[in-house]
C-alpha cells in the first residue's frame, strides 16, 4: 500500500504544481508604477503592431479604421476567432481598463477578469515589448472613439473553448527569447523589434505545429495561409533562402506595396504596407536589415 500511496501523493503534488504553473498571471500596478505614457509616441506603436489592422470594422477606410470596434474574423485550425471591441468604450470596450490591465493583455495574455486569452492575439510576440512602448500605447489608445459594439463570441468547439488549458500553451510557447539572437547592428537590432514584436511577422510567416505554436527552428519560412477556404493557400517564406530582394527592394514593397516584378500587394499584407508606409522610412529600412540577417529557411 505504502508504493501507492507515495503515487498518489507524488500525482497530488505534481498535479497541483502544474496547476499553480498554468494559472493566468497578471500584472499589478507596481509593475507599470512611474511609467507615463506618451501619445505621439503611441500613435508609431499603435501603426507597427497594426492594432487598427485586426480590430478595425470589416472594410473600414479613413478614420472609421480608427474606431476599433471589433468583428473582423480570423479562421484557424482550431475555430473562428472572432477580433474584440478595444475601443474606449467602458462597457464594451477597454475604455475602464488600468495600464496594468492593459499591460497584462498585451504581454501576458490575461483579461481583466484573470483569463486567458486566446493568443490569436499575438500576445506571443507582445510580450518581447518593452513596457514604455506598452505605456506609450495606451496613451496613444485613450485619445481614439469610444464604440459601443458589443464584442462577438469565438466560433470554437471543444476543447478548444476551454481557456484553462491555455495555461500550458504559454508553458510550451510564451518566451521574451529573440528568434535572432547574437550581436546586431543598431538598424538589425530595431529590425528585430519591429519584426519579432510589434509587427509581429512570424505570426503568418513561421510555420505551426500541432498545438499551434510556432516552429521556431523554421522561423519566417513560410506557412499555410488559414483564411483561404481551399487549403492550398501559402504565407510566403521571407527568410533569405526563398526572399532574393535587395535590402532597397524590401524597403520598397513594405513602403508602396508592389514587388521588384511590379506585382501588387494582396491579403491581409496590404494593411502592412498601409501601416508601413505611414512610419519613417528607417523602420522599413531596419526590418529589411533584419531580414537579411535571419537564418536561411528551406
Amino acid at each position: 500500500m505504502r508504493p501507492i500511496r507515495t503515487l498518489l501523493l507524488l500525482a497530488l503534488v505534481g498535479g497541483g504544481a502544474l496547476f499553480w504553473l498554468t494559472l493566468p498571471k497578471s500584472l499589478s500596478d507596481q509593475d507599470v508604477a512611474g511609467l507615463t505614457g506618451d501619445a505621439e509616441k503611441g500613435q508609431r506603436i499603435f501603426t507597427a503592431a497594426g492594432c487598427a489592422s485586426c480590430h478595425m470594422a470589416d472594410g473600414a477606410t479613413g478614420e472609421a479604421q480608427l474606431v476599433l470596434k471589433g468583428g473582423q474574423k480570423f479562421p484557424s485550425p482550431f475555430g473562428t476567432f472572432v477580433a474584440p471591441n478595444i475601443s474606449q468604450d467602458p462597457e464594451q470596450g477597454i475604455g475602464g481598463w488600468t495600464l496594468a490591465q492593459f499591460a497584462s493583455a498585451v504581454k501576458r495574455g490575461v483579461s481583466p477578469e484573470g483569463e486567458h486569452l486566446y493568443p490569436a492575439f499575438p500576445y506571443a510576440a507582445y510580450a518581447k515589448m518593452q513596457m514604455q512602448d506598452v505605456a506609450d500605447l495606451f496613451a496613444y489608445m485613450k485619445t481614439l472613439p469610444a464604440d459601443p459594439t458589443p464584442s462577438a463570441v469565438h466560433e470554437l468547439g471543444f476543447p478548444f473553448n476551454i481557456r484553462m488549458a491555455l495555461g500550458g500553451w504559454k508553458l510550451l510557447y510564451l518566451s521574451q527569447d529573440w528568434a535572432l539572437p547574437g550581436n546586431l547592428t543598431p538598424t538589425e537590432d530595431r529590425g528585430r523589434y519591429l519584426a519579432e514584436a510589434l509587427s509581429h511577422c512570424a505570426e503568418c510567416h513561421t510555420p505551426r505545429d500541432m498545438l499551434g505554436g510556432l516552429e521556431t527552428t523554421r522561423w519566417l519560412a513560410g506557412a499555410a495561409d488559414p483564411s483561404d477556404p481551399t487549403g492550398k493557400g501559402r504565407v510566403p517564406n521571407i527568410t533569405p533562402a526563398k526572399l532574393s530582394w535587395s535590402e532597397e527592394e524590401i524597403v520598397a514593397y513594405l513602403t508602396t506595396g508592389f514587388t521588384p516584378e511590379y506585382d501588387s500587394v494582396g491579403g491581409h499584407m496590404a494593411h502592412v504596407v498601409e501601416n508601413y508606409a505611414k512610419l519613417p522610412v528607417e523602420d522599413a529600412v531596419a526590418v529589411a536589415a533584419y531580414l537579411k540577417r535571419v537564418e536561411p529557411a528551406e
